[in-house]
Order: C-alpha cells, then sequence, then structure tokens
C-alpha cells in the first residue's frame, strides 16, 4: 500500500509524503501506481518548473519514497500558486483513493 500524507499549513497545502509501493499488480503493470506517481510527481514538476520554488524534495524508488516540501519563506503569490497546485493534486489523489482504497491511504494534516 501506499500511504500519501498532504501538510497544511494555516489552512494552505505545504507539502506531499508518499511512502510504499501500491502493489495492486506486478511492478511495471501496476496502473495504479503509475496513475498516483503521475499525480505527484506533475505536481511537484509544477512546483519547481512553472512557479519556480526551490523545493525540498526527496526520493527513493526502492522503498517508493518521495517527499516534496515547501520552503517557510515564499512571496504570497507562490504561496498561492503552490496552494493550488498542491490542492489539484490532493483532489487527484483522493479521486483515486476513492476507488483503489486498498492499494493508497491518503491523510491531510
Amino acid at each position: 500500500m501506499v500511504n500519501v500524507k498532504f501538510s497544511t499549513s494555516e489552512g494552505k497545502f505545504v507539502g506531499v509524503e508518499c511512502t510504499g509501493h501500491c502493489d495492486y499488480v506486478a511492478e511495471g503493470e501496476d496502473i495504479v501506481c503509475a496513475a498516483l506517481s503521475s499525480v505527484i510527481q506533475t505536481a511537484v514538476l509544477g512546483l519547481m518548473s512553472v512557479v519556480g520554488i526551490n523545493v525540498g524534495y526527496e526520493t527513493d524508488a526502492d522503498t517508493g519514497y518521495l517527499k516534496a516540501i515547501l520552503p517557510k519563506s515564499l512571496s504570497k503569490s507562490d504561496a498561492h500558486d503552490a496552494d493550488v497546485i498542491l490542492r489539484t493534486a490532493y483532489l487527484g489523489v483522493s479521486d483515486l483513493h476513492e476507488t483503489f482504497s486498498d492499494y493508497i491511504s491518503l491523510e491531510v494534516e
């Protein structure tokens, strides 16, 4: 199972952390993992490449670990844009979680 945790501060989304593997089907054919990875990785790319935020970013493919945390000091505009991107990613993951809750756990803290 993949555990997905979105972090918030003062009502704004400020990060996401994923651990584990979906194990829906065999590695390389796992459409649930592919969908989840696409949502999260696209959000991180948006934060870094579109908004231009230097995101604290860690990954470990072996353990299925990904963590992306926003820096503490962002302009009001960048904080807004980052919140929109992460909130949209949350909606995508939430939709996947509804259908595949045996393979994805989701929390917001």
